[in-house]
């Protein structure tokens, strides 16, 4: 690691790409109050600032099912078009004002159908408002370009409707596909036709997989169902010991699937104990392909300058460091070569060398 001292100021210029980040987990506060007030929807608190801490309090109990259940509000005031059309769009703007040049966000349509909007409305309606927030982005000189990540509740039974979802919208935004929610108890092996499905197809996706429950979950995502990717996967951890990795890891790091981790939100939910010890560091040191990424910027009181500022001040991260999570980001994202090679080319490394 390099000795080279950083603030936020100098970390908010650095380009960044983010991987793993819900849309309905990002909202502004100030747009939640908005639009639940126009939905007739009853928050803890109409002041945006008290919702901000209550969401990061109410997210800090150590358990992912109670952290999953503050997107209740949100999941609220997004079932309009009017709703996602705006929560699309200033999730993109809200990613340029961080110096993300590359994101992946993900949600799950079937979550947005109760105002009446369809499965494919809800899907074109999210790029609608996506296409805006990148044309804005692009226009004040902060361009950022943006993939959509489908998801399917693991938990119910429609799946296999997300993945073909992401088949028909597959040249319209729609880079990759994913399954979300409560994890434990939940297999993966569950959704083998929907997966089986998405490969015969060609469209990639990543599972979440590694934070609720443990080595089992990342094997049946990697070895059964197919994953390139994993969504956290902290508890890979537990197939190494002082240093030398199991099969599965070794799997893992020397397939080079991409780990997703996002570190306060894995310590809100429990699957980690710190910043300071958070297995992002030994993983990456490790020779894992480790990537940087917020989760629900709402929900974890977050951004991606802030995850990088953590583990710079409790980590001992520095410039070199960031460049390295940030480039893994772009060589696992779901674009094509050429995109991520020119992101990566004519985009991260001039900046990071500036920095350095």
């Amino acid at each position: 690691m390099t000795a080279t001292r950083i603030d936020a100021a100098l970390i908010r210029r650095l380009p960044k790409a983010v991987l793993h980040d819900h849309l309905d987990g990002g909202l502004r506060p100030a747009t939640l109050v908005e639009l639940a007030g126009e939905a007739g929807h009853t928050l803890p608190t109409t002041d945006p600032d008290e919702l901000a801490a209550w969401y990061y309090e109410a997210a800090n109990s150590g358990d992912l099912v109670r952290y999953i259940a503050t997107f209740a509000h949100t999941l609220a005031v997004l079932q309009t078009r009017e709703g996602l059309l705006r929560a699309a769009e200033e999730y993109v703007l809200d990613l340029a004002a961080d110096g993300v040049v590359y994101g992946e966000v993900r949600y799950a349509p079937e979550l947005n159908t109760d105002g009446g909007l369809t499965l494919a409305e809800v899907v074109e309606t999210v790029q609608e408002g996506l296409a805006a927030g990148m044309a804005k982005a692009a226009a004040a000189g902060t361009p950022v370009r943006v993939g959509t990540l489908l998801c399917g509740m693991r938990m119910f039974d429609r799946v296999r409707e997300a993945a073909d979802l992401a088949v028909a919208f597959r040249d319209a935004g729609v880079v990759g596909f994913d399954i979300a929610g409560a994890e434990d108890g939940f297999p993966p092996a569950d959704h083998l036709d929907a997966f089986a499905h998405l490969r015969r197809e060609n469209v990639p996706f990543t599972i979440h997989a590694g934070e609720a429950h443990g080595l089992p979950s990342i094997h049946q995502a990697v070895q059964v169902c197919g994953a390139q990717r994993i969504g956290h996967g902290v508890r890979i951890t537990d197939d190494i010991v002082d240093g030398k990795l199991g099969r599965l890891a070794g799997w893992v790091r020397d397939r080079r699937i991409a780990l997703e981790m996002c570190p306060t939100s894995n310590l809100q939910t429990g699957a980690a104990s710190s910043i300071a010890e958070h297995p992002v560091t030994a993983l990456r040191e490790l020779g894992f392909r480790v990537t940087l990424n917020t989760d629900n910027r709402l929900v974890s009181g977050t951004t991606m300058t802030r995850e990088m500022s953590l583990l710079v001040e409790q980590a001992g991260w520095g410039v070199e460091d960031l460049r390295t999570v940030t480039v893994n980001a772009l060589k696992s994202a779901f674009i094509p070569f050429d995109e991520r090679t020119a992101l990566i080319e004519d985009v991260v490394l001039p900046g990071y060398a500036a920095a350095l």
